[in-house]
């Protein structure tokens, strides 16, 4: 039975336009790029990049942004709070996201840095190496967040690249609060390795005291409990959150619900073109499926379709319109 909430999901996040494409793997030893991460520039360096870069295709992204366009795809209740800049990029992202179904309604900042892009670098294997300038997005703070939007959401689900700056940490906080008092659930995606290792702690603290859903992929599990056990990992999050969702990459993923652990297959895929935005739309589906009152299983097994799709392609939004996979 679907919740009675206003919005299914509520995410909070970075709002990137995504500038994507594909490169040999000489090109990353060229531009000094960390294959498989992603790496926080300034502007000056994201115009050198974008310079250097080959013919490219630039389309709305941020992870959180694209995990609740995908939501919308199911055909549930979004939105969305980032911060772009009043220019042209920032009408760009928020027509794709009004367009995706999702309500976004945060006032573009004025006077400031330009909207947010994250340059995408996609080599022959499908690995995404991502040069983020954060811009505009990086201005996000408590004041950007919409408590009624937040008690009208089932769950608010937040972006861990967007925990790298100390206003949004509180405003992370906040939102939690919010929602909790609501009786509304929380959710956030650790995003990245990197991320983990430079905040483990905040992180740490953020989910034992106010995250009822950790989404991580196997690494980011491991690195935040300083551990090379799985097992060992799950046993911790169960005690810190009691529900996690694991990406395991092509072997599948897991979901943790207390005492209850369901392993979830992989969705076949022809051929792996570019896995950016794999975790994103794994996510929209597993969280769709959560604010429809869904089986665990059926959770998964939605999120590992929406997977498949995004990494058949080009581009971190699926191409298709995901009720289809209903």
């Amino acid at each position: 039975m679907s919740n009675t909430a206003k919005y299914d999901v509520l995410g909070i996040g970075n709002a990137i336009v995504d500038i994507i494409a594909t490169v040999p793997n000489d090109f990353l030893f060229e531009q000094d790029i960390v294959k498989g991460s992603m790496t926080l520039i300034d502007q000056d360096r994201a115009q050198a990049l974008y310079s250097s870069f080959p013919p490219a295709t630039e389309t709305s992204g941020g992870s959180a942004a694209n995990t609740i366009a995908g939501i919308g795809s199911f055909g549930g209740k979004a939105a969305f709070i980032g911060k772009v800049a009043d220019d042209g990029l920032g009408e760009i992202f928020a027509h794709d996201l009004r367009a995706s179904g999702a309500a976004y309604e945060v006032a573009p900042l004025v006077d400031g840095p330009q909207t947010a892009r994250c340059l995408i670098a996609v080599t022959p294997d499908a690995q995404r190496s991502m040069s983020t300038f954060l811009g505009a997005s990086a201005e996000f703070c408590a004041s950007d967040l919409d408590p009624e939007m937040i008690r009208a959401s089932h769950i608010t689900y937040m972006e861990g690249y967007l925990f790298d700056l100390d206003p949004a940490k509180k405003a992370f906080v906040e939102a939690s609060e919010i929602a909790r008092a609501a009786g509304r659930k929380t959710a956030i995606t650790l995003s990245d390795l990197f991320c983990v290792d430079r905040h483990r702690a905040s992180f740490l603290h953020l989910i034992r005291n106010s995250i009822d859903i950790l989404f991580a992929n196997e690494i980011e599990l491991l690195s935040l409990y300083q551990t090379m056990s799985l097992d060992d990992a799950l046993a911790q999050v169960r005690n810190d959150s009691g529900f996690a969702v694991v990406t395991l990459g092509e072997k599948g993923s897991l979901i943790m619900d207390g005492e209850t652990l369901v392993e979830i297959p992989a969705a076949s895929v022809e051929r792996v073109v570019d896995t950016t935005g794999a975790g994103d739309l794994y996510a929209s589906g597993l969280l769709y499926g959560l604010a429809a009152g869904l089986s665990l299983e059926r959770c998964g097994e939605l999120g590992s379709l929406a997977a498949a799709e995004v990494i058949s392609h080009y581009g971190a939004r699926s191409e298709i319109s995901l009720a289809s996979l209903l």
